[in-house]
């Protein structure tokens, strides 16, 4: 009999659905979403998250597409060095809120935020990539 504590293999037992959810980025990133700061938003989340694979992962593929290690380095503190634009750090601050939920989080401010250097569309895609990371990582962590 198999171990009953062994990690579901999803990408077998629901393929379509991964298929689909795999998808997304790609949509994601033809709806304007730029490679780097897709790998951020996602290394970012799992950090936070947790997702020793995910993190190795975006830290490898951010590189690729020329990320620099100082900037990948201090992403885990982005609120306390002058490594990020105004921008991305108002993306990081979303990212951060959108993964670690806080009754007492003021989105308002953090969006009035965003939209000082994002559009809505803009807006729009980061929170559904900041949501995809969320969910990869908790299928990399049901893993565990």
């Amino acid at each position: 009999m198999a171990d009953p504590k062994r990690p579901v293999a999803y990408e077998t037992m629901v393929p379509e659905v991964m298929a689909h959810l795999g998808a997304v980025h790609d949509m994601l990133a033809e709806h304007g979403l730029e490679a780097k700061l897709a790998h951020l938003i996602q290394l970012r989340a799992s950090q936070i998250n947790r997702c020793a694979f995910c993190v190795k992962m975006h830290t490898r593929d951010a590189r690729k597409d020329g990320e620099t290690d100082a900037r990948l380095d201090r992403l885990v503190v982005w609120d306390h060095v002058n490594d990020f634009t105004a921008a991305e750090k108002a993306v990081f601050a979303w990212t951060d809120a959108l993964t670690t939920l806080d009754p007492k989080t003021d989105y308002g401010a953090l969006r009035q935020e965003l939209r000082a250097h994002l559009t809505d569309q803009q807006i729009s895609v980061v929170t559904v990539a900041v949501g995809m990371i969320n969910m990869w990582n908790r299928i990399g962590v049901s893993g565990h």
